[in-house]
């Protein structure tokens, strides 16, 4: 992760490292909690799964999440991320329980999409606070390395829930009692994140500023207002601005990416000997997935220094277009291993650099906000993109119409994004509470640095694992 020494001053800090934990132990259980969804609902035997299926999966959970999102986004701004990281993780793992509870009854209606939208609310409220308070416990200069390292790894962990909840299935079975023994597994490993986060003090992750105590209600009240104002802020950050615009194509893109995936392995591919198809196939490709996730992380920081973050972006979604028109292309599993490594890759290094922009323009005061509408953005893109891959494709994945479309599509967006970069100054530091970092000194002759209030009228512009390829 950039060099032996930067990784070893990273994980030095004793608060840095305690964040981490409580990011890789719930992260865990997040996978281990997809596994026990995917079975009950695209996997189940008993049921017949379409792109139509798929899609209206997605939408349920994600269209209420973006709903979710800018109330999280809001009230990290208000409330300490510490306790939230504490009691939200300890919910979730009741959530699970009741969760596992619906799924032994063979419920898979609105009551099962009720809990399980309700674990999902939760985890914004987790991954928000986590994206939130990582500049609270590392210096600036260590920021890129913070974030290639803590998501990175938080995605392979989610990979290796997976995989322990893939072994849990092949061990309870399949059928709705042991996928209910699977849900309930992920119970333990949100309850450790809960003690991770116990031990870090009540003030260490922030919010800056004095809103904190303002009453529920006013924050309820100022949700919209909230939006907006991280809307505005962003608006103004033109890099914030760009990023957010080109890992917005890119989940449209891989959301229809994943949708085609799961119905292959659900419809179209068989198992030949160790390439598996069905969910164990699926297992497979989270295996490379997490390989791709793992060099993505390595390389990346030192790529950024030698060409800089936006080319770094727009040659990932280059990669991802080349891609698409080869080992996606053959519709074999070999082909799909491998392009699940490479586009893991791409995908994990747009959104390292993406979070860092986004991380490095906008004021802490803004930054549950910016996040917000940043989910926001990345969940309306996915939903959009399984509501193509329902019109698009057909029931057993396989179309290569739809993979021409996806290789142009991440080619104009890798080109859009240049040109469009190539035009923008670099990022303005913002003003944020960074452990050891100060604020920047004007040369002689440049005015001070305007430095917004946190909520001050007019004010001008303010992440799970993703389904593998």
């Amino acid at each position: 992760m950039s060099s032996p020494a930067g990784l070893r001053a990273l994980l030095g800090g004793r608060r840095f490292r305690q964040l981490l934990l409580t990011r890789l132990a719930g992260q865990v259980g997040d996978g281990i909690f997809q596994i026990a969804l995917a079975s009950f609902v695209i996997f189940n035997p008993n049921e017949h799964a379409s792109a139509a299926k798929i899609a209206a999966g997605f939408a349920t959970l994600l269209l209420p999440y973006s709903l979710v999102g800018p109330m999280a986004g809001v009230l990290i701004d208000r409330w300490r991320r510490q306790r939230i990281l504490m009691y939200a993780n300890i919910l979730r793992g009741l959530l699970v329980v009741a969760v596992a509870m619906t799924v032994a009854s063979g419920v898979q209606g609105l009551l099962f999409y009720a809990v399980a939208l309700a674990v999902v609310g939760v985890n914004r409220f987790v991954l928000s606070a986590l994206a939130a308070s990582l500049p609270h416990v590392v210096d600036e200069k260590h920021l890129v390395s913070a974030n290639a390292l803590s998501t990175t790894l938080g995605t392979v962990t989610v990979v290796v829930g997976a995989i322990a909840g893939l072994g849990m299935r092949r061990l309870v079975g399949s059928d709705d009692s042991g996928t209910a023994l699977v849900a309930l597994g992920a119970s333990l490993p949100y309850l450790l994140a809960s003690l991770a986060a116990a031990k870090m003090p009540a003030a260490l992750l922030g919010p800056a500023g004095g809103r904190m105590h303002a009453p529920l209600r006013d924050a309820v009240g100022d949700v919209a207002a909230g939006i907006r104002d991280g809307a505005r802020h962003i608006w103004g950050r033109r890099p914030a601005r760009l990023a957010l615009a080109a890992i917005g194509a890119h989940r449209l893109l891989y959301g229809i990416s994943t949708v085609s995936t799961l119905l292959l392995y659900r419809n179209y591919f068989t198992d030949r000997g160790w390439i598996r198809a069905d969910l164990e196939g699926l297992g497979q490709i989270l295996g490379a997935s997490s390989v791709g996730v793992l060099l993505a992380a390595s390389v990346t920081p030192a790529a950024t220094r030698r060409f800089g973050k936006p080319r770094w972006i727009a040659a990932c979604l280059a990669l991802a277009a080349l891609v698409e028109a080869t080992f996606a292309a053959t519709f074999r599993q070999e082909g799909y291993l491998a392009a699940a490594f490479a586009l893991a890759f791409a995908a994990q290094c747009t959104k390292i650099c993406v979070d860092t922009i986004v991380q490095e323009s906008i004021d802490d005061a803004f930054r549950g906000r910016v996040f917000a509408f940043y989910d926001i953005v990345f969940n309306v893109a996915f939903v959009s993109a399984c509501v193509l891959a329902a019109v698009l494709l057909p029931a057993t994945g396989r179309s290569f119409a739809v993979l021409a479309l996806l290789s142009a599509g991440y080619a104009a967006a890798a080109v859009a994004y240049t040109r469009a970069a190539a035009t923008s100054r670099p990022v303005q530091k913002a003003q944020r509470s960074v452990r050891g970092a100060r604020p920047p000194t004007p040369a002689a002759g440049e005015p001070l640095p305007h430095v917004p209030a946190a909520r001050a009228p007019g004010e001008v512009p303010a992440e799970t694992p993703e389904p593998p390829r």
